[in-house]
């Protein structure tokens, strides 16, 4: 909604809504948020609401949550009668600066810049989930909902309502999903999302992991976005496309044998910087499960052809030409994700290098520690993240393979680590 503070205030008044929800997403990509009251909206618009933020170290700063008029949207799922609405929102610091840990402004204004050197870029994504049954306490278990496997339809394929369900409320929510199916492990799915400019992408993607989970809970289900729930089965993926123009013309030309150079150069640059922004990309023990199981890439490598590929062209008859980055988890923060990704592909047509376009086959890092440490030395990842962010998200990840030095195997800690959480 593009409306002014005043039109707001009057739809929350005419609407009868009661609480407002601001939100933002923390660095490891989880999602916040604290609902004010109705007469507090006013003041969240001119001055902002502070709060206390809670950093990795346990220690706290005040900041301000001031509210994207632009992200207003009514919660679906909750009662009709005093209703919820929520706004995203900037961090900003006492003195109303940027706060530096802030990854969707960091995110804004980025694609400010680029849009001032003549480009655009429009993102989609297809997440997969898994649904597991609930234990008689209600907490969640490793049964799947059901033994479909892809594309399966009713009645081996019981997770059709809850998927309805998901994208009627993310459609009353304004997200845009387009398409949903059963994907190949028992109980998996996946939702596929139209195109949105890199912000609204990322926001939508926060916002679709709530509306799953929420979902999933009132058909008395446990949705998980954990990479690799189950072993010998398919993960879940954050399949990531993005389509970049120029000056208007698609860099990725108009079918696979039109490929620009800047296109060649945009998918060499992320070949070049792949390795060493894995552990944002996957920022967990788990992920690195996933690697090479089924159709999940192994390798950094493109094709035009193959769906394996790390980075695929999608070049379907009617539809623009567009890349997908195939080897993100749900786990990830989009933000940093997305302006990792793009920022690579940007380098690459700056260098205006094509080697490593077809010809660049070396593996993914292996484990979480080997990403950190390719992240950790990478000149490329300080350039691109404020140091806030780096050295928050660094602590995270080896607080991570702390823990996990207590467990006899990564299975165990997985389960207990992430599974009751992403």
């Amino acid at each position: 909604m593009n409306n002014s503070p005043k039109e707001i205030l009057r739809f929350v008044e005419e609407n009868d809504v009661k609480f407002i929800r601001l939100t933002f997403c923390d660095v490891f990509g989880n999602l916040k948020n604290i609902a004010v009251m109705t007469n507090e909206l006013e003041q969240a618009f001119s001055c902002g609401i502070p709060f206390d933020y809670v950093k990795f170290d346990s220690s706290s700063h005040e900041l301000l949550l001031m509210p994207d008029i632009s992200t207003l949207s009514v919660l679906p799922w909750r009662p009709k009668s005093g209703r919820v609405v929520r706004f995203f929102c900037s961090l900003k610091n006492p003195d109303r600066t940027d706060y530096s840990a802030d990854m969707r402004t960091n995110l804004t204004n980025y694609i400010n810049e680029l849009r001032l050197c003549g480009y655009s870029c429009e993102i989609s994504t297809r997440c997969e989930f898994y649904l597991f049954d609930l234990d008689e306490k209600s907490e969640p278990t490793k049964i799947p909902h059901d033994k479909g496997g892809y594309l399966d339809v009713a009645p081996l394929d019981k997770c059709e309502n809850v998927r309805r369900e998901i994208c009627l409320s993310l459609e009353e929510m304004g997200l845009n999903p387009k398409s949903s199916c059963h994907k190949h492990g028992p109980g998996q799915n996946e939702i596929d999302f139209r195109a949105n400019e890199p912000v609204n992408a990322a926001d939508d993607m926060m916002h679709y992991k709530t509306i799953v989970k929420s979902i999933a809970a009132q058909c008395g289900l446990f949705a998980s976005f954990m990479p690799m729930p189950l072993e010998k089965e398919h993960g879940s993926a954050l399949n990531i496309s993005f389509m970049i123009k120029k000056n208007g013309e698609n860099i990725f030309g108009t079918a696979p044998d039109s490929l620009t150079t800047e296109g060649k150069c945009f998918i060499s640059g992320i070949l070049r910087r792949i390795g060493e922004i894995t552990a944002f990309l996957n920022p967990t023990v788990n992920s690195y499960s996933r690697f090479g199981v089924g159709s999940a890439p192994k390798k950094i490598n493109f094709s035009a052809n193959s769906r394996s590929a790390l980075v695929r062209l999608s070049a379907i008859c009617g539809i623009s030409p567009r890349i997908e980055i195939r080897s993100a988890d749900a786990a990830c923060n989009p933000y940093i994700a997305f302006k990792l990704i793009l920022a690579a592909g940007i380098e690459g047509i700056k260098n205006g290098d094509t080697s490593l376009y077809e010809s660049y086959s070396e593996n993914l890092p292996i484990n979480m520690e080997t990403a950190l440490e390719l992240s950790r030395s990478s000149e490329f990842v300080y350039a691109n993240l404020p140091e806030k962010v780096t050295d928050i998200f660094f602590r995270n990840l080896e607080k991570q393979l702390d823990i996990m030095k207590n467990y006899s195997d990564i299975r165990s800690f997985s389960d207990d680590y992430y599974f009751p959480y992403i």
